[in-house]
Parts: structure tokens; C-alpha cells; sequence
């Protein structure tokens, strides 16, 4: 466990070190559970939004975009629910005077206890080799089925509580399971209370003139506030899908794991709407098409997994989670809901317009079902940066920091080293620079030897180096070295161009994905 605390530390820390996320508002200490994305951060950021988008809108001719506001009309979260029902359950412990999600403190036991039974099968496959049998063993070796049956027993009291919004059940299973505050280390707990988590602020000139408006918790609403617009103006037939990128805001009082868990963090969400009766088909369509674009990126299958809900949202009649394993667990990258018609029924009643689809086929007017997948840009990102971040040894003996990210994802696609800044080798460099830059993005660097500059490079998670040496002045060659594999081969410049495009196209995970549409 602790190795893997290690791990995620060490994560953090080259995020910072090499551009990729920085504390908000640095020099003024941070500001809790706010990030800033640095140079090369918002390359990979771009890059992951670009590869959700075009995975959407040009795999799917059914499928279109838009860009709603983040300020919208406060009855539209009357109608969705939030401002009546958009709650954490909430604990302060006396002792230490901070305040907890109850749900999280009973999840944080359920993985320790699932962390004791892990250790206990490390221990096995260490033992047995590649004699291992790691399902035979989960669910044979007593001390381990006891710890996966103590957790699962938990899980479920937890959900009936939260299905049954029993605030008082949630406080005795963190009394019966002796919890304690992180800080204080007592079990001295309050009650559990409610706690809306919408920012809400105001708009207007005057005091006496302002209206209370929420910067919007989830960017869904603005899709089915729009639907009709889209549908009206697109020409749009049933089913079709709007997709849309934007920011979203959440109060949460606990704000933790880096970027996993934040205040203010960025939505790609998909709003598909269906015949009523046909969600379910839908649903699964989805559910299994959203998880080859996960696996597309090319990190082990194993590190994913389904995880369907044990508490349905109000609004929905099927949901699962596609989990990813980060160095803290198992944790919800996307999201895929069939929320059935409540969104535009609700909206149809509270603006008292006619959100009806007239289906030219049957001749019917009626309410859309919709099917939903929604995954966080912020958790995305820390998903492929945990998946990508290794510590290996070279041949002579030095340990190498490499980010072996998908070279579609990688904020710089290549580096150009003139071997030494004499001899007109800088000089060169730059040319194949500005033969290439225009449609990749490319660094030059001419400081430190090479052996140096190839670990700035694999640092930053940059597929290919161009080496300008003695012999390109001679035959316009270059060296061409991989990062994974740390071979170079000799390409001639004229060739640059067409092999780099081919090896890190986003086109080259559409193309994995299309075979299964």
C-alpha cells in the first residue's frame, strides 16, 4: 500500500516539476482543491478533449456539438433537481472541528479492508509464482474471502442507507466501525446533515435589483435545454446525440487525491436521445463502445472495470461507472446513465414549452429517453498520467523517469537535438524544425550532452527525438529515436513528415474504435 502512496506522490510531484499542473495561485500558498494546468499540461489536456470529440462527432454522423453557457436560468436546477436534491451527507467531528463526507468515510473502510485481503494475494503470488491462481485464491483462502465478504457486506449496508437517505444509519456504521477524524483520531462525531453543493452568486447591478443565479454544477442540462433548438435546426432524427465540452462547479467539502476531486474541473458529456423503450439497448450499445475508447489508448484491459450502481440517481433506471486503476484504487473516470425522460419532462413542465419530438415514422409526438456518458477531463488526464508514468533501468544502470503516454495524447509529438551547436548542426536543426512544425508539436533543444536531453524528453512523455549529427550534413539523414523502446533508426528528412503523422494521428485510435461501431 504504502509503495503505492509512494508512486502517486512521485506523480504529483513531476506534474509540478515539468509542467504538466500546478497549485492554483502558487505564490499565495494554493487554493484548496483548485489546479492550473502548465505548459504541457494543457497540450495533453487538448489533446484528450480532442480525441473525446472527434471520437464522438466523426465516428457518429447521428452525433453533433454545442457550447451552452455555464450561467443559466435558476428554474432550470428547480426542474433538474439540484436545488432540492444536489446534497452530500456531511460529519464534522467535534474534536478536530473538520467536516467529512460520511459516504467517503465509509468508502476509505471498505478499501482498507479490500486492502488487506490485496496484501494477502500479493503475498500468495509471490509465493506460488506463475502457479498463481488469483480467482481460485479470492475465493478459497479463508482469510482473504473474509476480508472481500466483510467489505462487500459494508458496501451494501452503505448503499441501503444512501438509497433510503437514512442519515442516521450512516452515522452508526461510522460508529460501528469504530471510523475515526485523520486529524483528531476520535470517533467524537456529530450528526449527518445534508449540504447542497452549488455555488450559487448573483446577477444584476444593484442589491435590490440582483437574482440569485448557480454556476452550473454538470453541463448536461445545458444539452437538454437545447434539444429541441438542435433537433429543430439539424434536422435531426431520432436517435441522434449532442456532445459538449465545458466547465462545471461542485462545492465539495472533500476535495482530495490532486486532480481527481475538484471544486472547479471540465466535463465531456454525450446526451443521446432514443425512442422510449429502446434506452436500454442504447445503454448497452454505449456502455460497451465507451469502454473500447478507453482501452484504444493501448494501457493494460485489466486496469479497467465496470462498476454498476448500487444507489440509482433519481433520474435514472440503469447506470454503471468505467473505473480505472489509479495508485489509490479503483475510482469512476465516465459514467454511462439511461435517465429515461425525466430531464426534458421536467423542463417541459417548469418552462411550460412543448419539448415533444414528432417521429415522422409513427406518426407520434413524445418525450425522448436519453442515454448519457459523461467522463471528467481532470480524471481523464490523471487516468493516462498514472497509466503512463514508469521508473525503469537502463542498460547502464541509471534509473530513467519516462511517461510512455499514447504518442496521439503527447503534448510535444518530437524534439529536434542538433548532437553539438557547432559545425552548422544548429543551423540544420532548425530547418527540420521548420519543415515540421507547423502540423506537429516540436521543441528544439541544444543544451546539456544528449544523453540529458533524451530524459528531459521521455520526462515530458515525447514519442520521437530527431538527432541532426555530422553524417545529415553529408546524406540529409537524421536519427530517429523512440522512447519506449530507446532504438533509433536512420530516416531520411524528406521522410519525417509522413512517418511521424502515421504514428501519432489521433486518427490511429479512431480507427481502433470504428471496428467496433
Amino acid at each position: 500500500m504504502a509503495s503505492q502512496e509512494d508512486l502517486f506522490k512521485k506523480i504529483v510531484s513531476h506534474c509540478k516539476e515539468y509542467g504538466f499542473v500546478f497549485p492554483s495561485s502558487d505564490i499565495y500558498d494554493g487554493l484548496s482543491a483548485v489546479y492550473d494546468y502548465g505548459q504541457n499540461g494543457v497540450e495533453l489536456k487538448n489533446n484528450i478533449k480532442r480525441y473525446w470529440w472527434e471520437a464522438m462527432t466523426r465516428l457518429h454522423p447521428n452525433v453533433v456539438g454545442i457550447d451552452s453557457s455555464i450561467f443559466m436560468h435558476p428554474d432550470i436546477w428547480r426542474a433538474s433537481g439540484h436545488i432540492d436534491a444536489f446534497n452530500d451527507p456531511l460529519i464534522d467531528n467535534k474534536d478536530s472541528k473538520k467536516r467529512y463526507r460520511a459516504d467517503v468515510l465509509i468508502e476509505d473502510q471498505i478499501a482498507k479492508i479490500e486492502g488487506k485481503a490485496e496484501k494477502e494475494i500479493d503475498k500468495a503470488r509471490k509465493r506460488f509464482g506463475d502457479s498463481f491462481d488469483e480467482s481460485l485464491y479470492r475465493t478459497t483462502n479463508p482469510r482473504v474471502k473474509g476480508y472481500l465478504e466483510q467489505a462487500e457486506a459494508l458496501r451494501q449496508r452503505m448503499a441501503k442507507a444512501l438509497n433510503d437517505n437514512d442519515l442516521e444509519e450512516l452515522r452508526q456504521i461510522i460508529i460501528d466501525e469504530k471510523i475515526v477524524c485523520p486529524i483528531s483520531g476520535t470517533t467524537n462525531w456529530t450528526e449527518v446533515r445534508q449540504f447542497n453543493l452549488m455555488f450559487a452568486t448573483e446577477v444584476g447591478s444593484t442589491a435590490d435589483g440582483a437574482s440569485t443565479i448557480y454556476l452550473r454544477p454538470e453541463t448536461a442540462q445545458g444539452i437538454f435545454v437545447n434539444y429541441l433548438n438542435v433537433q429543430k435546426t439539424g434536422r435531426m432524427k431520432l436517435p441522434f446525440g449532442i456532445a459538449q465540452i465545458g466547465k462545471a462547479f461542485r462545492n465539495e467539502i472533500v476535495a482530495r487525491q490532486f486532480i481527481f476531486r475538484m471544486r472547479e474541473f471540465e466535463q465531456m458529456e454525450m446526451q443521446y436521445f432514443v425512442q422510449p423503450g429502446t434506452e436500454l439497448e442504447w445503454f448497452e450499445y454505449w456502455k460497451k463502445l465507451r469502454l473500447h475508447w478507453h482501452y484504444a489508448l493501448g494501457f493494460p484491459q485489466s486496469d479497467y472495470r465496470y462498476h454498476d450502481h448500487e444507489k440509482l440517481a433519481h433520474y435514472a433506471n440503469a447506470a454503471t461507472d468505467i473505473e480505472y486503476l489509479m495508485p489509490f484504487g479503483y475510482k469512476e473516470v465516465e459514467g454511462i446513465h439511461s435517465r429515461t425522460d425525466f430531464d426534458l419532462s421536467r423542463h417541459e413542465e417548469f418552462s411550460g414549452k412543448k419539448l415533444r419530438y414528432y417521429d415522422p415514422e409513427t406518426k407520434e409526438s413524445y418525450i425522448p429517453y436519453v442515454v448519457e456518458t459523461s467522463i471528467g477531463v481532470d480524471r481523464m488526464f490523471l487516468s493516462v498520467l498514472c497509466g503512463s508514468y514508469k521508473e525503469e533501468q537502463t542498460e547502464s544502470g541509471e534509473t530513467r523517469v519516462v511517461l510512455s503516454l499514447p504518442p496521439a495524447l503527447a503534448p510535444v509529438k518530437l524534439a529536434v537535438l542538433p548532437l553539438v551547436r557547432k559545425d552548422g548542426l544548429d543551423e540544420k536543426a532548425h530547418e527540420v524544425v521548420r519543415l515540421l512544425h507547423l502540423d506537429f508539436t516540436c521543441q528544439y533543444d541544444e543544451k546539456d550532452s544528449i544523453g540529458k536531453r533524451y530524459r528531459r524528453q521521455d520526462a515530458i512523455g515525447t514519442p520521437y527525438c530527431i538527432t541532426v549529427d555530422h553524417q545529415t550534413l553529408e546524406d540529409n539523414t537524421v536519427t530517429l529515436r523512440d522512447r519506449d523502446t530507446m532504438q533509433q533508426e536512420r530516416i531520411a528528412i524528406a521522410e519525417l513528415h509522413d512517418l511521424i503523422a502515421q504514428r501519432t494521428s489521433i486518427n490511429t485510435l479512431l480507427k481502433k474504435i470504428e471496428d467496433e461501431i
